[in-house]
């Protein structure tokens, strides 16, 4: 059978259905599905994951804040330490530039002399 064939019996059958054939409406029953989820469980839900995403971004944002902190005191901790090293060196220099012999011998190569042999250290300057 071809395609104009079929097409003319599928009119034909048509013209001969009686009117309330042609204008019957075909109803059909909606099927009402129970989710098994309510509406309320979903807003819960929804609700809960959206406060657990909140307090999951607060606490990558407290833990990038204090690694920043951390790090700024362990600069701060570095040049301290710095710091006490080139005090420690100072404190070290002038003790070996104040000690007696060297200030002798810098005076003997400037041209002074010595009139009394005994020189000593002051150990504090009272002002």
């Amino acid at each position: 059978m071809s395609a104009n064939q079929a097409r003319n019996l599928y009119t034909n059958e048509e013209m001969y259905q009686s009117p309330q054939k042609r204008n019957k409406v075909v109803k059909k029953q909606v099927v009402k599905r129970n989710s098994w989820i309510t509406r309320g469980e979903k807003l819960m839900y929804s609700i809960f994951a959206t406060m657990l995403i909140v307090v999951c971004a607060y606490l990558v944002y407290f833990n990038s804040s204090l690694d920043q902190i951390n790090r700024e005191t362990q600069k701060l901790d570095t040049q301290i330490a710095q710091q006490e090293t080139k005090i420690k060196n100072y404190t070290y220099e002038k003790k070996e530039l104040s000690q007696p012999e060297r200030i002798i011998n810098f005076a003997k190569e400037h041209g002074l002399e010595l009139k009394n042999s005994k020189v000593k250290q002051a150990s504090e300057v009272i002002n």
